[in-house]
């Protein structure tokens, strides 16, 4: 039964990821930089993060949903599907607000309700950072991680852009 639940949801993750960059972002501007190009970055930035994080996922940059894989990187969440529903609950815990959120987080709770307590703790870790959600993190690649995780971490604003 697990494996059915798995399909179910790894496919309902796939449309509705493509679905909700087509639909609700319809004005936010892709980033238009390739795995290749995140991968041309220097160690320890966040653009390097990234391509790092395309490679070693075997991941294509997703247009318009970047920032999503960013916060994978701050948070040090995993792209297992329930680590994916659990990133929601951390963003929710991190004052975020949409439709596909609450969405998956319904589907996602009532399709594994195994992981209830990885999902509570989760919320917790958001709700325990300085809130990052709305962050346009293109303008960051140039920072270290290290950096941009501890001003999450100790909840302060997040470092001047320069």
């Amino acid at each position: 039964m697990r494996g059915f639940r798995l399909k179910f949801m790894l496919h309902l993750y796939g449309w509705s990821s493509r679905v909700y960059a087509n639909t609700f972002k319809i004005n936010k501007k892709a980033w238009g930089i390739t795995k290749m190009e995140f991968l041309s970055y220097p160690e320890d930035t966040l653009g390097r993060a990234l391509g790092d994080f395309y490679l070693r996922n075997d991941f294509d940059v997703m247009p318009k949903l970047e920032n999503h894989d960013v916060f994978h990187i701050l948070t040090d969440t995993d792209t297992k599907i329930q680590d994916e529903i659990a990133m929601q609950y951390l963003l929710l815990g991190n004052g975020k607000w949409s439709l596909y959120l609450f969405a998956m987080i319904f589907i996602g709770g009532f399709i594994f309700p195994e992981y209830f307590s990885f999902y509570r703790q989760a919320f917790t870790k958001g709700r325990n950072m300085a809130p990052f959600h709305e962050i346009e993190f293109k303008v960051l690649l140039h920072r270290s991680v290290e950096e941009l995780r501890a001003s999450l971490t100790l909840k302060t604003n997040l470092i001047t852009i320069k």
